[in-house]
């Protein structure tokens, strides 16, 4: 447990010149951060001592100002919002660690910090969809199938043209590197939004949740697919080895469903979202196939693809039939939620997949 925490270099340090004063330190500032996570009593030396977190408070409030209220955002600023963002939101599963990492799960500063970030973060996104148009949608259960027909089997795109014909070996490690972030804790958010009264629509998604769980049986959970894989490369299957390299774009992705799956009142818009990611996950998946196969990899380090190819079309069928059109009926005033669900999923998942593929290729390239 850290006995310290990092004190910041001051903006009116005489040792700094004019220009380095006014460039926030984010990389020092992530780091004090995360010294704070695991202070025995975070609210109570934040009360006591607010100087400790000045500095801290200083790059998150000009990292907002940096991504979200000038365009182009700040590249850097996206990637510690986001960084933080999902260090206070991991807390929200258990990882097998040790237990006083958990100690300010609860902590009203977290808390703070999170709402300040995500308040600012989800106008931003919103901003991207029109909101207006959904909600006069003649038929939200059109809306739905018009989409996932769409989007089940479409034209292939410059970034799925170069997975399957150009990535070499390297960049099929890298994209192991970045996918293994989520892969390696395979459906955990899903398990998030399943209590509560039962019914046919809380049973199918429970029955996705089992299927990615393997019926229960670790050697048939998808995670551990996915951990043969990395194996298979000699690369650690370590849940979040790999942070450094996710871009902040993937981060949105997990951040975004953290959100949803946290608040109930977002139960339809996760829904939407859910029924995207498998609606479209085989078509991403083929393209990794492919890669694997033109590489002549063996079965070990690309049977999560198939695996997921085979399964998520079923659930695809699932969410979209037995979960997104029966909610349309059950909430009928609040149905495009659903839309917005799908829209916003589709936007922040082809941002991250761009992005995944330029970082892909500079690794390619240096």
């Amino acid at each position: 447990m850290p006995n310290t925490i990092e004190i910041l270099p001051s903006s009116h340090s005489p040792s700094l010149s004019k220009k380095q004063s006014l460039l926030p330190n984010y990389e020092a500032a992530e780091r004090q951060f995360v010294d704070l996570l695991e202070v025995e009593d975070l609210d109570k030396m934040v009360a006591t001592k607010p100087l400790l977190v000045s500095d801290f408070e200083s790059a998150i409030a000009d990292a907002i100002q940096s991504a979200y209220q000038q365009e182009p955002g700040d590249e850097a600023a996206h990637r510690f919002l986001q960084r933080v963002l999902y260090r206070i939101n991991r807390l929200n599963l258990f990882w097998y660690d040790d237990l006083r990492r958990y100690n300010n799960e609860r902590s009203q500063y977290l808390r703070s910090v999170r709402d300040r970030i995500e308040e600012p973060w989800q106008e931003w996104e919103i901003a991207q969809i029109d909101v207006a148009s959904l909600q006069k949608l003649p038929s939200v259960k059109q809306a739905l199938h018009d989409r996932a027909a769409a989007d089940v089997d479409p034209p292939l795109n410059q970034s799925d043209r170069y997975m399957r014909e150009q990535m070499t070996a390297a960049g099929y490690r890298h994209l192991l590197a970045i996918a293994s972030f989520d892969g390696l804790v395979e459906a955990s958010r899903l398990s998030r939004i399943l209590g509560g009264a039962g019914n046919e629509i809380q049973c199918t998604l429970t029955r996705v949740l089992l299927e990615e769980y393997g019926g229960g049986r670790l050697p048939r959970k998808h995670s551990t697919f996915f951990a043969q894989m990395l194996a298979e490369f000699d690369m650690s299957t370590e849940p979040e080895a790999y942070f450094d390299l996710v871009p902040w774009q993937v981060l949105c992705g997990i951040n975004h469903n953290f959100l949803l799956t946290e608040r109930k009142r977002h139960f339809l818009r996760y829904n939407g979202g859910l029924t995207y990611f498998e609606v479209a996950g085989p078509v991403a998946y083929r393209n990794y196939l492919a890669a694997a196969q033109r590489l002549g990899l063996s079965q070990a380090a690309m049977g999560y693809w198939e695996l997921h190819i085979k399964e998520d079309e079923r659930h695809g069928r699932w969410m979209l039939d037995e979960v997104a059109i029966p909610l349309v009926d059950r909430y009928p005033q609040e149905a495009w939620e659903l839309v917005l669900g799908y829209d916003q999923e589709k936007l922040i998942g082809d941002r991250a997949a761009a992005a995944v593929v330029r970082s892909i290729q500079a690794t390619e390239h240096n």
